[in-house]
């Protein structure tokens, strides 16, 4: 049987992929049996399997093979929620995991971001979060203690933005974003379950209270298939168009 170029296997998986051949197990044959279905090489394959992640049907984890994507969860930095309401008001399921909470010393830009000198304590929480039981977000938040005695001793499995109100009497007011295609760095990427140095979106989110007050910095790394960016606004925007 004559080799099956890249776009032919493309189609045929993705034809597959829509009338549910692998809905029962939710991945992929592995690449070996895939790879003699039809009859190409494994870097045939690969670039195939690649073209079908950058489409968001497929994604890949570690060690464990290819798997049926979820639809991407709606990422809107002007809504002011919490990761778990944002998940569940898209209808799907929503779980964190406390890697390592601990006091450490503020490096330089971290103690500028936070209008704190360098060296001070900030409490760092690092944390995973799943969607629909999918790794889909490695974050660390950065807060300052002088706001937040004795926090490290709550559940931090739960929502931050909760916490802060019900424990502290504390609102989020203004925020500021930065967002970046970045590679997965070391740190991060084993909790995703992908190679270091996978594409990812890296957010930054710098937080005041309502009394104006900077109290957190969050570093956020997304896997680029887990999340797409919707913004609304409630008068049309001004500016080059």
């Amino acid at each position: 049987m004559k080799s099956l170029t890249v776009d032919v296997i493309c189609r045929t998986l993705a034809a597959r992929i829509r009338q549910g051949d692998f809905a029962d197990s939710g991945r992929l044959p592995a690449e070996r049996i895939l790879s003699e279905q039809f009859s190409t090489t494994r870097i045939t394959l690969r670039e195939a399997l690649g073209q079908l992640e950058a489409e968001g049907m497929i994604y890949r984890e570690l060690r464990r093979g290819w798997f049926i994507a979820p639809p991407r969860l709606a990422y809107d930095p002007l809504l002011r929620s919490h990761f778990h309401a944002m998940a569940e008001r898209q209808g799907r399921s929503a779980r964190t995991e406390v890697l390592d909470a601990q006091t450490v010393a503020a490096e330089a830009g971290l103690a500028a971001r936070l209008e704190m000198q360098e060296g001070e304590d900030v409490y760092r929480i690092r944390r995973l979060r799943r969607i629909d039981e999918r790794a889909v977000l490695y974050v660390e938040h950065y807060l300052n203690p002088r706001y937040f005695p004795q926090l490290l001793e709550h559940d931090l499995t739960r929502s931050l933005t909760q916490l802060y109100q019900e424990e502290y009497g504390i609102r989020y007011g203004r925020v500021g974003f930065t967002m970046l295609p970045a590679p997965l760095p070391d740190f991060a990427a084993p909790a995703l379950k992908v190679a270091a140095g996978s594409p990812a979106l890296f957010i930054t989110r710098l937080n005041r209270d309502q009394h104006d007050r900077v109290i957190d910095c969050d570093c956020e790394y997304w896997r680029y298939d887990a999340l797409y960016i919707a913004v609304e606004v409630d008068q049309a925007p001004t500016g080059v168009m």
